[in-house]
């Protein structure tokens, strides 16, 4: 199948983001993530030799002075596997049961694995509450970068055995770009069992073309990656392009390969043309709004107008009530909230400084009248610009 480039629309202001396949090879920091299909037997728990030959490739990265976080499925294939289970179960206590079986053979075969290269491995479970609060955010950052400091391979998953549906991060390619976030990861490989995303389904169009780079967050890329998903798994090539848009806020690449392409590793690190190349194509955000972007739950949402809605995209300064024209959900001051323009698309988030009764009553008023119409003011905006991240 031929390649097609998709150039970035705005390439004059995209450029010094954007870096050749040598250079992203050349980086010192990856998150890599390893599916379900490239670990596991089918669905006959992991395939313990395929795991060795992944450490191999992690530790020959490892040796020539790359840091490496490692985020890998198979814990419910695993788990599965051990059960006798078949088919993935639906219900979430199912998942989390064979999760919890499935999480200690996992660590023991890439521990196994490892160790015959004499690389010390760690391991760190997440839930979306670990991103949601901001100390164990920040506690969780500190941990991955002193592993990283120390020369250990971090095995990283989902604590699927303890996290709620409505706040799971739903795909380890999500939890993969949240951990790109957390490191500032130069590189984020995702490794599936794909050659990369098409311009179209290629199982149903023979003719699809492999797109080979692309700006992440156009908006081409979600029409293309359509919606499948994985049998073992809960991500499609749609997860991963979302994924992708998401590492890029702290500036990370993403590069989307076959996993049963010879030596891959080895030849991203050398640049080589093969799978798809997803450019930032921004500056990277601060840490604390990379910390808004990630989080799963709001609150509530606030309609904007037009004016507002420019005011956020283009000026770069605070919300405030005027530009409101409706308040929905219950919030209290502090939480998220999510921004939404006319036609109903998220534009921004942020932490809100009135509870949502207040909002109500300030919505479409200038900020010279909250006093008046709420007898006390706290803050003249209703999102300050600097707890308001751009979506």
């Amino acid at each position: 199948m031929s390649t097609v480039n998709l150039e970035p629309r705005e390439a004059p202001v995209l450029s010094p983001h954007r870096k050749s396949r040598v250079q992203l090879g050349a980086a010192r920091r990856w998150v890599v993530k390893i599916g379900s299909a490239l670990i596991t037997n089918d669905g006959k728990g992991l395939d313990r030799q395929a795991i060795e030959t992944w450490a191999g490739q992690l530790a020959a990265l490892h040796q020539s002075g790359r840091e490496i976080l490692l985020v890998s499925s198979g814990s419910i294939a695993e788990g599965m596997g051990r059960l006798g289970w078949m088919r993935r179960p639906r219900a979430l206590y199912e998942l989390q049961a064979a999760a919890a079986v499935g999480q200690m053979g996992l660590v023991q075969a890439y521990e196994w694995a490892f160790q015959q290269h004499g690389i010390h491995t760690a391991q760190v479970l997440l839930t979306h509450e670990d991103a949601a609060d901001r100390k164990r955010y920040l506690n969780a950052r500190s941990t991955l970068r002193t592993l990283l400091r120390l020369g250990v391979i971090t095995v990283i998953n989902e604590n699927d055995t303890v996290a709620f549906e409505e706040i799971r991060f739903g795909d380890n390619d999500t939890l993969g770009a949240l951990v790109a976030n957390l490191v500032e990861a130069e590189l984020y490989v995702i490794l599936t069992d794909q050659q990369g995303l098409y311009d179209r389904d290629p199982r149903q169009h023979p003719e699809a073309e492999l797109v080979s780079e692309a700006h992440a967050h156009d908006p081409q890329l979600r029409v293309m990656a359509g919606d499948s998903v994985g049998r073992l798994g809960r991500g499609g090539m749609a997860t991963k392009v979302r994924a992708a848009a998401k590492a890029a806020r702290s500036g990370t690449a993403t590069w989307l390969a076959c996993g049963r392409e010879p030596e891959v590793l080895a030849r991203i690190a050398r640049g080589e043309a093969l799978g798809t190349l997803l450019h930032p194509g921004q500056e990277p955000l601060a840490a604390r709004k990379r910390w808004l972007a990630d989080q799963l739950q709001v609150r509530g949402r606030l309609h904007l107008d037009a004016g507002a809605v420019q005011v956020l995209r283009h000026a770069g300064r605070s919300l405030l009530p005027v530009g409101v024209t409706r308040v929905e959900g219950k919030f209290s001051r502090g939480e998220l909230v999510t921004c939404i323009d006319s036609e109903g698309q998220d534009i921004a988030r942020g932490l809100v400084n009135y509870s949502a009764a207040e909002a109500i009553l300030i919505a479409g008023q200038s900020s010279d009248r909250i006093e008046q119409l709420l007898g006390y003011v706290d803050e003249p905006e209703l999102i300050h610009r600097d707890n308001l991240v751009l979506l």
